[in-house]
């Protein structure tokens, strides 16, 4: 068995074994998990049904690691995206008025589309014709937004009249008495930020599925105790899992094939789509890179080989989502922590989908996690995405303006979509008016984006 393993994966000539790469999957497994809880509680606020998303953020993870690995060899995990999750919900749904059934749809053909511009050059044509301190600014912007989302869903920030949003008052839910739900949840949430921030710190293997852990244990011990009081009408759920109806699996039927294509030929389907679209794309490059780069994947010149490849898989994922329930896949940055582990190949990747199938089975679990809980992971992504900021140039102003507008747009507009318009427009405004040679930098991608998004503003 061992030999036949090493024969298809190449273990020998990639320098690893058997033993390696399960270790490497039990490892990349336990620091993507999470997702199993964020992204059915992410999903359900746009009125997904939590069972199914949970089904659907399984199975696509499966398939799409399991392509990853028989189209490239390599050790990436495919999952729903953090970020375009919370595009999907709070944008396209809960902002632009869409039902879930038309973001799905949206979700599809970006798929179509990523395939068939992975089957060229072009999908890379597109990704180097974007400046790279815009693509650093898009990761960081999203990295800001998904921390907001955290923070709101905890309860910990709220909405305010006088300053729109502010911190939650411990104290004035000890007043008006709502201390046993709104209070201890948000409180739980932020020592949740905590305890996953000192795992972060502190190197620990799974850190932010054993933050979400902790801080849901906590949860059940305030139950038991009496500080926190289950009121499901106010949306403060026994935090109990239900094993009422035993470790059955969720169905999949109130999402699968439930696209909604009426809107598809309207100017703002177009612009969701192109949204999904330019996300996803930097989001799945920039993890690929940091991935492969980790795990000594790369060439003498910086390219991966079969990227081609990675790229496919990638886009057959994010089309097949669409078509069962969720929302697109991306190359989970997670794996990182597998290669760390010494996972090089493909093995990697079906070590990681047998524990996504096994995970399956254990939905009570999984959907009983509250969002105070799920939040601390949320914060904790967005802080490793606000990493990218260092690498823009801030020396140079027709860089540095565009990506800061693409940052604070995102966050303070609660929308992806429009800190990659306004990052757009604003570069392009900048350097075609700061001399010959900033002109140069303008791609014609640019441009034709440029005129998409002024016509989006004028006349939608």
């Amino acid at each position: 068995m061992e030999k036949a393993l090493d024969k298809f994966f190449h273990l020998t000539e990639m320098g690893t074994n058997v033993k390696t790469e399960i270790v490497a999957g039990l490892t990349s497994f336990v620091t993507i998990a999470y997702i199993l809880a964020v992204n059915p509680s992410v999903l359900s606020a746009a009125g997904m049904p939590e069972g199914s998303v949970f089904t659907a953020t399984a199975v696509i993870s499966i398939i799409g690691t399991l392509m990853m690995a028989a189209l490239t060899n390599y050790p990436f995990i495919l999952a729903p995206g953090m970020g375009i999750n919370a595009y999907f919900a709070y944008t396209v749904c809960l902002g632009i008025g869409y039902s879930w059934q038309v973001a799905l749809a949206a979700i599809f053909v970006e798929g179509v589309i990523f395939v068939i511009l992975s089957l060229t050059n072009v999908r890379e044509a597109i990704f180097d014709a974007i400046p790279f301190n815009l693509k650093y600014a898009i990761t960081t912007g999203v990295g800001l937004f998904i921390t907001i989302i955290g923070l709101k869903n905890s309860g910990i920030v709220i909405s305010n009249e006088s300053t729109l949003v502010s911190m939650f008052s411990f104290h004035g839910s000890f007043v008006d008495g709502t201390f046993t739900t709104y209070g201890i949840t948000a409180l739980l949430a932020l020592i949740g930020i905590f305890v996953t921030g000192i795992l972060v710190a502190r190197g620990v293997r799974g850190n932010i599925l054993l933050g979400i852990m902790i801080t849901w244990g906590l949860g059940i011990i305030c139950q038991f105790t009496g500080l926190y009081t289950p009121d499901p009408a106010a949306g403060f759920n026994s935090l109990l899992p239900d094993f009422s109806n035993g470790l059955a699996v969720p169905s999949l039927e109130p999402t699968f094939f439930k696209l909604d294509f009426s809107n598809v030929f309207s100017f703002n389907f177009l612009m969701v789509v192109l949204a999904f679209l330019f996300t996803n794309l930097f989001d799945t490059i920039g993890s690929l890179i940091g991935a492969a780069a980790k795990a000594d994947l790369l060439d003498k010149d910086g390219k991966l080989p079969n990227v081609k490849g990675a790229l496919l898989a990638e886009s057959l994922a994010t089309m097949f989502a669409g078509l069962i329930g969720t929302s697109s896949t991306a190359t989970a940055v997670e794996c990182t922590a597998g290669i760390a582990e010494g996972g090089r190949t493909g093995l990697t990747g079906v070590v990681v989908a047998i524990m996504f199938t096994l995970a399956l089975f254990f939905s009570p679990i999984f959907l009983a996690i509250p969002s105070f809980a799920t939040a601390p992971a949320l914060v904790i992504v967005g802080f490793m995405m606000m990493g990218s900021v260092v690498n823009i140039d801030w020396g140079d102003v027709t860089e540095a303006l565009p990506a800061f507008i693409a940052i604070v747009s995102m966050p303070f507009m609660y929308s992806i979509a429009e800190g990659i318009a306004l990052g757009v427009l604003s570069y392009v405004a900048i350097n075609a008016f700061s001399g010959k040679e900033n002109r140069k930098k303008i791609s014609g991608v640019m441009w034709v984006l440029f005129f998409l998004f002024i016509f989006k503003y004028c006349f939608i």
